[in-house]
């Protein structure tokens, strides 16, 4: 009687168990690639549409439509209520408010920092309107004016910007301070009350100034009002895990505004004919993956073009 192995037909960890770990592990592969591709397509196809729906919006001349508007302006105060909920800081007294009010403004224009921005020649459009909104201390010297122009009614600061920019203010309180002298009077607005963090660096940028004896003023959101603005924009179809600065100035400006025109808003790397552009106008830094959903606030101000409620620019400017 002859012997038998007690491993035979076991195979541990022999060529049959390796093969099937490949084509396991090849199949994973495969399904994870068919997923992005996917999602790669939907994204590509999504953007071609919205570009495809933008050109056939362009030939149409934009007017503004004052009854969209106004039921927009309206939804907005019952929801977000911004005139009431951004709060004013000094050392004589902590909190104030801010001195604007409902359709305040009759043309307002919201300046973003998009690479749609170079070589547009917006500038002087920008500086006519009769109030002006910029986010997070962009660059508004000679070598830009003539696309973005410099007046400023207020500009944000995001508390990342002081953190990384300016190493939270602990030493470089100076080039802070030099830098929001280029925005001569406008008021400075930070989401101060967002979380602790926010709060400690955005309470130095008063301290700052006031060391320099500056009368700018600083203004803070309140946090129900960034709450109730992320709560509505969700409903709209912008699924991110933080809006952007330039959503919630946009929020803002139709209340504050009987017209807004935006600039500067264009989260896509080409242009509506398809040219690259940088991300900023400034320069070619990326946002962190996965933080905003910008092509989804693209969609809604498309849609509010489309309906009157706002003006989207991505063309260049042009005067008779």
């Amino acid at each position: 009687m002859g012997y038998t192995d007690p491993t035979f037909n076991r195979d541990l960890l022999g060529n049959r168990s390796l093969l099937f770990i490949f084509i396991c592990a090849f199949a994973v592969v495969t399904l994870l690639q068919q997923i992005l591709y996917g999602r790669n397509y939907l994204k590509r196809a999504r953007q071609t549409e919205l570009f495809e729906r933008w050109k056939n919006l362009q030939i149409c001349k934009w007017e503004l439509n004052i009854t969209e508007a106004n039921f927009f302006n309206t939804f907005g105060i019952n929801v977000c209520n911004f005139s009431q909920n951004w709060s004013h800081f000094s050392a004589s007294a902590l909190l104030q408010e801010m001195p604007y009010s409902r359709s305040q403004f009759k043309k307002c224009a919201v300046v973003g920092n998009g690479g749609i921005l170079k070589n547009s020649g917006c500038g002087q459009e920008i500086d006519g309107a009769d109030f002006v909104l910029r986010c997070n201390l962009p660059p508004i010297s000679r070598k830009y004016v003539a696309d973005v122009g410099v007046k400023t009614n207020v500009v944000t600061v995001n508390p990342s910007i002081i953190m990384e920019r300016f190493q939270r203010l602990e030493k470089w309180r100076r080039p802070f301070y030099q830098v929001l002298k280029a925005y001569e009077n406008a008021s400075v607005l930070l989401p101060a009350f967002y979380n602790t963090h926010n709060t400690d660096v955005s309470l130095r940028v008063r301290y700052v100034l006031d060391d320099f004896q500056s009368r700018k003023a600083v203004y803070f959101f309140h946090p129900k009002y960034l709450t109730n603005v992320s709560r509505y924009w969700l409903t709209q179809g912008v699924r991110a895990k933080r809006i952007t600065t330039g959503l919630i100035l946009v929020t803002a400006a139709l209340e504050l505004c009987e017209e807004v025109h935006l600039f500067g808003f264009w989260g896509f790397p080409m242009n509506p004919s398809g040219i690259f552009i940088t991300h900023h106008y400034y320069d070619n830094v990326k946002p962190r993956p996965g933080f905003h959903a910008m092509p989804s606030e693209m969609f809604n101000f498309l849609r509010l073009h489309s309906r009157g409620v706002l003006r989207v620019h991505t063309e260049a400017c042009s005067y008779s």
